[in-house]
C-alpha cells in the first residue's frame, strides 16, 4: 500500500482543531439556565421544590436514542464494504465526534447566543441539535465512503457543519418552516451536499471489485439498519413540542417505518433475480419511511397517512437502488458509495413535499379542541409556531414557506457541495490513489489473520458477463 502521508497530517489536524475547540468553548460556551447550578435556587425562591420541570427529563431519553443512531446506527450501516469495515466505523466515530463539537458552536452562534454577555447557552436540546448536524455530515460521508482520506473528511466536516447551521437558521428562523425530524435540514441537505462533493471528486479508474460486500459485512451492516430503524421514532420527535406533537411524531414515524419494510421487500423480490431479495435494499430502503416522516411527523397526518408515505418511500427508494443509481454513475459520474440519494435525498424530498401539503391543509377544526382551548388556534400555534413575527401567518402561507425552504436547502447544499468538493481536490489533504480506495490497510493496522487479508491476497477472478465485459 502506498503511504499517503497521514503520519503527520492527521494528528496535526486533529490536535490543532481540538485545541481550537477548547479555546472557543472557554470563550463562548456556558450552561443554560436549566443546567446551571443556580437554576434550582431560582426555583426554590419561586416555591418550587422539585426540579422535575427541567427540560432534561423530557429530552434526555430521546437524546440517548439519537446518540446511539449517530455512533452505532450510521457507523455499522456503512460496514457493508468487505475491506473497509474499520474505516466505516472508525471514521464515522472521528467525524461525528468533531462535528458535534463544532455544531454546538455554529448552531449556538446562530440560535442561542445571549447578546447580553456574548455567551452561547447550551442544554440537552442543544446536544440533540448537534447530533442532528452530525447526522447530516455522516450522510454526506456515505457518498464518499472509501474514496477520501480522514483529513479530507475533517475538512469536509468543518465546511458542512458551517453551511448546515446557515441553512438551518434560514429555513427555521427566517422562513419559519417546521422540520422537527429534518427531512430538509438533515437528510436533503446532507445527501445533496455529499452527492455534489462526490461528483467533483469523480474517479473513473476505481476497482469496483472492492466496492462490494461479503456475507459477514452485510450482517454487520444490518446491525446498523436495525438500530436506526428501532430508534427513528425518537429521532423525529426529539425536539417536537412536549405532549401531543412529540406523541404524533413517534406514532407517525413508527407506522411509516413499518410500511417501508413491507414495500421494500416486496419490490426487491418482485424485481430481483429469480425472485430473491437483495440485502442492499433491506439495509437501506427499509429506513426511507423514517426519513420521509421528518417534516410532517409532528403534524396531523393521521396513522393511515403515515402508512401511505412509508409505503411510497420504501417503493421509490428500492427502485432507486435498482435503476437510478446505475444511471447516475453512468451518465452524471456520481459515485454514490452508500446510495444516499435513494435513502436520504429522495425520501427527504418526499418528506418535504408531504410537510408542505399537510401544513397548507391544516385547519382549526383538525388541530384545536373547540371550546376546550382557552386560546384560539392553540394547537395550530403549538404545531406551526404561528406566534411572534409569524403570528399572522395562515396555513396556506405556511405551506408556501415550507416549499420555499425545500428550494433553499437544495440551493445551499448543491452549491456548497460543489465548492467544498473543489477544496477537497487540493493535493495538500493526502487523498488516496485509486488503487488504495475502499482499503482499510491504508489507514489502519489490520490483523494478519483477518478475512480482510485473505481477500486482499486472493481477489476474486474476473469472468465475462452477459455483455461481454469482465466482472468478478
Amino acid at each position: 500500500m502506498k503511504n499517503t502521508g497521514m503520519r503527520w497530517k492527521l494528528p496535526l489536524v486533529c490536535l490543532l482543531w481540538q485545541l481550537a475547540m477548547i479555546i472557543l468553548y472557554g470563550v463562548f460556551i456556558r450552561y443554560d439556565e436549566e443546567s446551571d447550578a443556580h437554576w434550582i435556587e431560582t426555583k426554590r425562591i419561586e416555591n418550587i421544590t422539585s426540579d422535575i420541570e427541567n427540560d432534561f427529563y423530557f429530552r434526555y431519553p430521546s437524546f440517548q436514542d439519537v446518540h446511539v443512531m449517530i455512533f452505532v446506527g450510521f457507523g455499522f450501516l456503512m460496514t457493508f464494504l468487505k475491506r473497509y469495515g474499520f474505516g466505516s466505523v472508525g471514521f464515522n466515530f472521528l467525524i461525528a465526534s468533531f462535528s458535534i463539537q463544532w455544531a454546538l458552536l455554529m448552531q449556538g452562534w446562530f440560535q442561542s447566543l445571549d447578546f447580553s454577555d456574548g455567551k452561547i447557552k447550551i442544554g440537552v436540546e442543544s446536544l440533540i441539535n448537534a447530533d442532528f448536524c452530525a447526522a447530516s455530515v455522516l450522510i454526506a460521508f456515505g457518498a464518499v465512503l472509501g474514496k477520501v482520506s480522514p483529513v479530507q473528511l475533517m475538512v469536509m466536516s468543518v465546511f458542512e457543519v458551517t453551511l448546515y447551521a446557515v441553512n438551518e437558521y434560514i429555513i427555521l428562523n427566517l422562513l419559519g418552516a417546521r422540520d422537527a425530524g429534518g427531512s430538509m435540514v438533515i437528510h436533503m441537505f446532507g445527501a445533496y451536499f455529499g452527492l455534489a462533493v462526490t461528483r467533483v471528486l469523480y474517479r473513473p479508474q476505481l476497482d469496483q471489485r472492492k466496492n462490494e460486500s461479503v456475507y459477514h459485512s452485510d450482517i454487520f451492516s444490518m446491525i446498523g439498519t436495525l438500530f436506526l430503524w428501532m430508534f427513528w421514532p425518537s429521532f423525529n420527535s426529539a425536539i417536537s413540542h412536549h405532549g401531543d406533537g412529540q406523541h404524533r411524531g413517534a406514532i407517525n414515524t413508527y407506522a411509516s417505518l413499518a410500511a417501508s419494510v413491507l414495500t421494500t421487500i416486496a419490490i426487491s423480490s418482485l424485481l430481483g433475480k429469480k425472485g430473491k431479495i437483495n440485502m442492499v435494499h433491506v439495509q437501506n430502503a427499509t429506513l426511507a419511511g423514517g426519513v420521509a416522516m421528518g417534516t410532517a411527523g409532528e403534524m396531523m397526518l393521521t396513522p393511515y397517512g403515515a402508512l401511505i408515505v412509508g409505503a411510497i418511500s420504501g417503493t421509490i427508494s428500492t427502485l432507486g437502488f435498482l435503476y437510478l443509481s446505475p444511471l447516475l454513475e453512468k451518465h452524471l459520474h456520481i459515485q454514490d458509495t452508500c446510495g444516499i440519494h435513494n435513502l436520504h435525498a429522495i425520501p427527504g424530498l418526499i418528506g418535504a413535499i408531504v410537510g408542505a401539503v399537510t401544513a397548507a391543509a391544516a385547519t382549526e377544526g383538525v388541530y384545536s379542541r373547540g371550546g376546550v382551548d382557552l386560546l384560539p388556534f392553540h394547537r395550530l400555534i403549538a404545531t406551526f409556531g404561528f406566534e411572534g413575527r409569524f403570528e399572522g401567518r395562515t396555513p396556506s402561507q405556511q405551506g408556501g414557506f415550507q416549499a420555499a425552504s425545500l428550494c433553499v436547502t437544495l440551493l445551499i447544499s448543491l452549491a456548497g457541495g460543489i465548492i467544498v468538493g473543489f477544496i477537497l481536490k487540493l493535493p495538500i489533504w493526502g487523498d488516496p490513489p485509486d488503487e488504495n480506495c475502499y482499503e482499510d490497510e491504508v489507514y489502519w493496522e489490520v490483523p494478519e489473520d483477518s478475512l480482510y487479508t485473505v481477500l486482499a491476497s486472493n481477489p476474486p477472478p474476473l469472468k465475462p458477463n452477459s455483455n461481454g465485459n469482465s466482472e468478478p
